[in-house]
């Protein structure tokens, strides 16, 4: 038996003797459209992962993690999926944030942040999109400046978008430093403490009724002068190499729901009968090949990150609209079940809820833009 199906099989075992009890009511919740499910115990979990460890795999085993191979993650990722597991709740943290850190941060950085993220102590958000700046991060106008009598970064500005702010203790900022700089020039990457008086959070109701998704304000927030990664005015190069991790290898999680989602597509299609369609049973299994390809470009070294969301993010959108496909005139009603009106099941908040995929984490207008001027070396696009 090879390392990696021993890695496998310890996974498996694992995760059989550990998802029972009281985590046994935790398979399959979660997820995009989801996260509101049952947040709490879901932490609990992970930070029972963390505990026996199962957290930062593919970090270096001098911080904390296990130094998995990329085969190895893939069978943790692969075996999470088959178990039901719930989604995991520190993804930002952990596969963004730890990442970045490792490559960029200080010492310092490393010995005060990285701990509580592989413990699932400090949980994170990502501080990037604005009013006027989502995919175009470079025109952020949040702006930080210092006030060296406190040795302090004084922030102020507003973040939307932003993924479970309203449960993080922490979030990684990309603000303007250098007063008059434009574009991609004078921003800075700051860590910044989420309780504290000048922070506000205000959640984002979705066409799901959920709202993982928040504004922040920044009023006067701040943050010590040496929680910024990177050097001072260099944030770009810091914030493209976090987005790196957000849309390649760390997307393999993300796939966990993806599979799983699939997976009861499919065992929806066969109990209704839409199985007998063949267009469905052709689409369906377009579907499997999309995941099993998106999961070899997530792996192949030297794939652009643009490329990767891309592929992802509409393989998503077509899985939701074949979910309404499958479930027929049905889709169309929210039964109430269980007491509210707005009462969604799984293939109608999926429909609903990957209408956004092409949009957040960069739009697709915005990753061909980079895919052609980066990669395919054509003339930049005129911007006023």
């Amino acid at each position: 038996m090879s390392s990696v199906e021993e890695f496998r099989t310890g996974v498996r075992s694992w995760l059989k003797a550990h998802l029972t009890g009281e985590f046994a009511a935790l398979k399959g919740r979660g997820g995009p459209g989801r996260e509101h499910e049952a947040f709490a115990e879901r932490l609990a979990w992970e930070r029972h992962m963390a505990a026996h460890g199962w957290t930062c795999l593919g970090w270096p085993v001098e911080y904390g993690g296990r130094g998995a191979s990329v085969e190895e993650q893939i069978a943790f990722h692969e075996e999470y999926a088959l178990a039901d597991a719930p989604a995991r709740v520190n993804h930002i943290g952990e596969q963004l944030l730890g990442p970045t850190l490792i490559a960029h941060g200080t010492e310092e950085h490393k010995r005060r942040f990285l701990p509580p993220i592989r413990a699932v102590e400090e949980l994170w958000c990502q501080g990037y999109s604005e009013p006027g700046a989502g995919s175009d991060l470079a025109a952020v106008r949040t702006r930080a400046t210092l006030d060296p009598a406190r040795g302090e970064w004084v922030v102020d500005g507003q973040k939307i978008w932003t993924s479970l702010a309203h449960e993080a203790q922490w979030c990684f900022v990309i603000a303007r430093t250098e007063p008059g700089s434009r574009r991609h020039a004078g921003l800075s990457y700051l860590l910044v403490p989420m309780d504290q008086p000048g922070v506000e959070i205000r959640p984002i109701v979705q066409l799901t009724g959920t709202s993982e998704f928040n504004e922040v304000f920044f009023d006067g927030a701040r943050t010590d002068a040496a929680h910024v990664v990177g050097a001072p005015g260099e944030g770009w190069t810091v914030a493209m190499a976090t987005l790196g991790y957000e849309r390649g290898v760390s997307t393999l999680g993300q796939q966990v729901g993806f599979r799983r989602e699939l997976e009861n597509l499919a065992e929806l299609a066969r109990r209704n009968g839409a199985i007998a369609d063949p267009l469905v049973r052709d689409r369906l299994v377009r579907a499997w090949i999309g995941l099993e390809a998106m999961r070899a470009t997530a792996l192949r070294p030297g794939t652009a990150p643009s490329m990767a969301k891309l592929y992802w993010a509409r393989w998503h959108r077509d899985l939701g609209e074949l979910a309404m496909d499958v479930c027929g005139a049905a889709s169309l009603l929210a039964t109430g079940a269980h007491g509210d009106p707005y009462d969604l099941d799984d293939p109608q908040r999926l429909y609903l809820f990957s209408r956004a995929d092409t949009i957040y984490a960069g739009s697709d207008e915005i990753q061909r833009t980079l895919i052609a001027e980066r990669i395919l070396g054509l003339p930049k696009e005129v911007r006023a």
